[in-house]
């Protein structure tokens, strides 16, 4: 029996040892998912943007729908975060709370099944000794019993001898019968003791640690359960969380995100428009080549060589100047016309000419844009922003007057309703003053009303400059437009360079006397002539020109123009007195020559 009381011993100190060990377990588990949800949250700062303003912050459904991700992955960590606290509250805080309980009552009962051990045998011990006092004192009385007979008889005993042995013995047997009385209570004592103990008090503390024992593991079964449902709890907000990182996947929009890129980058200007054809055979001495039938030249398609070249001297030359002089171009014919016996002519072409312009073609420098105009976008990029957005260019410029427009508006809306509520408490104040000074309202409202004033101006500014450069746009576009129909008018029209032409599809150009000299290279960047001017224009707005290589105009200024916007809202313009520069296209009003560029 007591073996099995020290293996019981030791089965319950197993338990409360594996419920510790459980606890631990869900110990480190908490920490993991605490760290995950760390690492996650600690991940999604790190790719989340940072504040920026709202006209810097890209607006692609990507980029939305990467953000939305990051969001639902921050509710994610969230969760595990919620998973890590009901762990720790309902499964590792209890386990510790019941293994301290259950220590404690493990404990009493064990002390409870000693305290009865030691008393049945402390009942035994007493049993034990009643036993061995009762067989001594028998072992004595039978002593005595034996002196009394061995004196009784012997016939020298004196009889004093006799009554004293037979005293003794009587005594010795007196004390025999009282140790066997009680030898005789100690043992029913014991075995009552020991039935009980066997019986009554031992199987109830057995069944009290079996009990106990039962308990912890369902106490186990619980925390199995509970440490399972921590999970399952957040299983629905989870699911939301990827389903919402699925939508946003759906929400991409490529075609949105092309179209945010176009407006984003939309400047307003048209495209260049097509170069026209340059003719340099117009000037070219024209020969009859052999095995072939022409006509004399007619007069029409004679040019006069001292026009052209005269006209050519003011083009706008590669680098803004006009080359040096070189040496006569070569001379083979590039059109011919032959008659037929009925009298129409028709064109001819010869192997050698086509062979001379395609080889003219191979050989041929691309042009690349000049000094000038490399300089002027400088000046445009260096330019201060201003208040217009005057330095920007239109498409870009009305977007951002729309903006302001729109900010100006959304503070007047604020402004307005801080007015109507100072009003209505004015009339609370005036019709309770108790709860109040009306007068101490008006310097407020007195400020109100000055910002809403002030922002009316604001909005009504930028309206207007709004309002100018959509007109400016299309007036711009329905000029470029008409040049361009201008262009292309029947023959005897003359080219952009001054030139005629007879042919409608066809531009002319007269090729310019050339002289090449190698000592002379240095000379390339500096400006013989002045360039000839292409129009005029009058200044709608006056412009300060504080920018290096601009051009101070006063409203009103007339001023020739010598250079066309090429696309980044600038052009170049002349005085009276010869003083150059830069000005912004959308403020003055252009008018270009319709004969020619370079009248």
């Amino acid at each position: 029996l007591k073996d099995q009381f020290d293996n019981l011993d030791k089965h319950t100190q197993w338990g409360i040892d594996f419920l510790e060990k459980y606890a631990k377990f869900v110990k480190e588990r908490i920490e993991i998912e605490q760290n995950y949800a760390k690492q996650l949250r600690n991940l999604v700062k790190k790719y989340c943007p940072k504040r920026s303003p709202k006209d810097e912050e890209p607006r692609f459904t990507s980029c939305i729908a990467f953000f939305n991700i990051l969001n639902e992955l921050n509710d994610y960590a969230g969760q595990r975060e919620v998973v890590a606290e009901e762990m720790g509250h309902r499964v590792y805080g209890e386990l510790m709370r019941y293994s301290h309980d259950l220590k404690t009552e493990r404990k009493m009962h064990l002390q409870e099944g000693r305290k009865a051990q030691q008393y049945l045998d402390m009942c035994w011990k007493q049993m034990d000794n009643s036993k061995k006092k009762f067989e001594r004192e028998c072992r004595e009385a039978e002593k005595a019993q034996q002196s009394y007979e061995r004196l009784d008889n012997d016939t020298n005993a004196t009889k004093a001898d006799v009554e004293k042995a037979k005293q003794q013995l009587n005594l010795r047997t007196h004390m025999a019968d009282e140790n066997k009385n009680e030898y005789a209570a100690q043992l029913q004592n014991f075995n009552g003791e020991q039935h009980k103990h066997y019986y009554i008090v031992i199987p109830q503390i057995y069944k009290q640690l079996q009990e106990m024992d039962e308990r912890r593991t369902i106490k186990l079964s619980e925390c199995y359960k509970g440490f399972a449902d921590s999970e399952r709890k957040v299983i629905p907000i989870i699911s939301k969380c990827l389903e919402g990182m699925i939508l946003a996947a759906k929400s991409v929009d490529e075609h949105r995100d092309s179209q945010l890129v176009i407006d984003c980058f939309k400047s307003g200007f048209e495209p260049p428009g097509d170069f026209p054809f340059e003719d340099y055979s117009q000037n070219i001495y024209r020969t009859i080549s052999d095995g072939t039938i022409s006509t004399p030249k007619q007069e029409g398609m004679r040019i006069d060589t001292k026009t052209t070249v005269g006209k050519a001297k003011g083009k706008l030359w590669l680098f803004g100047k006009k080359p040096k002089p070189q040496s006569p171009p070569l001379t083979p014919t590039s059109l011919y016309t032959s008659s037929t016996p009925n009298g129409s002519q028709y064109p001819i072409f010869s192997i050698e000419p086509v062979h001379y312009c395609m080889s003219d073609i191979k050989t041929g420098k691309p042009r690349i844009p000049s000094f000038r105009s490399l300089k002027r976008g400088y000046f445009c990029l260096q330019g201060p922003a201003l208040e217009d957005f005057s330095h920007l260019p239109p498409e870009q410029r009305r977007k951002k007057l729309q903006q302001r427009i729109d900010e100006l508006n959304r503070e007047l809306q604020k402004e307005t309703d801080q007015k109507d509520a100072l009003i209505k408490m004015k009339d609370v104040y005036e019709k309770n003053p108790q709860m109040g000074d009306p007068s101490s309202l008006q310097p407020k409202l007195t400020e109100t009303m000055s910002n809403m004033d002030r922002l009316r101006m604001e909005i009504h500014k930028n309206e207007a400059w709004l309002s100018e450069v959509e007109g400016k746009v299309a007036a711009r576009s329905d000029r470029r437009h008409s040049s361009d129909i201008n262009h292309l008018v029947t023959q005897g029209r003359e080219s952009p360079e001054g030139s005629y032409t007879d042919d409608a599809n066809q531009e002319v150009r007269g090729p310019p006397q050339q002289h090449t000299h190698p000592n002379e290279f240095d000379d390339e960047f500096e400006d013989d002539d002045p360039l000839p001017a292409i129009g005029h224009c009058k200044a709608i707005y006056p412009f300060d020109g504080h920018n290096e290589g601009t051009l101070a105009m006063k409203e009103g200024e007339i001023l020739y123009i010598i250079e066309e916007d090429k696309g980044d809202g600038w052009t170049r313009a002349r005085r009276h007195n010869g003083e150059e520069g830069y000005v912004p296209t959308s403020y003055i009003d252009v008018t270009l020559e319709k004969n020619s560029k370079g009248a």
